[in-house]
């Protein structure tokens, strides 16, 4: 299914955007398309844009906290041309690497439900759908790992979430998984940035091999 910022299948996150729109007018408040190589083998997949980042800029992880770390690791592991996101202007380019969401929208206490999920889920299986075999999925939480199964028509029950986690998919792709790289992991050292460079690092091995 063709994405569009235009999209408004899920009417409480519709509603709750332009409420949002009307609060903050110079906010892109919108369905946030993914960014970076459309020829990418590393596909990421987070939860949903936040209030203050990527719903504010229009581009995935861009403006808000999650972003420091997500990005100074894409650099790292030279997926990105520079390690910081502030806005699309920034002349950041992603290098061999494209970052997508769960859910597109912004969910009101950055809580999507199920309904929405699934709504968004055609949006996400055309994306995965066009990952060349040898490609990662990189997904960012457990929501997204589960979005990623369904994605790909997988029971979560034979594919658990876990830090780490490495499993094949369909089409001779991967899905590697990590606690995602929100605020409150990375305050709480649940996620570390070395405990993050390692699935990094995994990526990389699976793509250069």
């Amino acid at each position: 299914m063709k994405f569009s910022t235009g999209c408004t299948r899920c009417p409480r996150l519709a509603d709750f955007l332009t409420d949002v729109r009307q609060a903050h007018p110079d906010y892109h408040a919108r369905p946030v398309p993914s960014f970076g190589d459309p020829q990418a083998r590393l596909l990421i997949v987070g939860l949903a844009p936040g209030m203050h980042g990527a719903n504010a800029t229009g581009r995935p992880f861009t403006g808000d906290h999650a972003g420091i770390l997500l990005y100074q690791t894409l650099y790292d592991h030279g997926f990105a041309s520079q390690p910081v996101a502030t806005h699309p202007d920034d002349g950041l380019q992603l290098l061999d690497c494209r970052i997508t969401n769960a859910v597109r929208c912004l969910p009101p206490q950055n809580k999507p439900i199920g309904a929405e999920v699934n709504n968004c889920n055609d949006y996400l299986r055309t994306e995965i759908a066009t990952l060349p075999s040898g490609s990662v999925v990189l997904a960012l939480g457990s929501l997204a790992h589960g979005a990623v199964l369904k994605a790909c028509d997988l029971r979560k029950t034979a594919f658990k979430f876990g830090h780490g986690s490495d499993y094949a998919l369909p089409g001779g792709r991967w899905l590697l998984s990590s606690y995602h790289c929100s605020r409150y992991n990375t305050n709480t050292r649940r996620l570390t940035p070395e405990m993050f460079a390692t699935v990094f690092a995994a990526a990389r091995q699976r793509l250069d091999a």
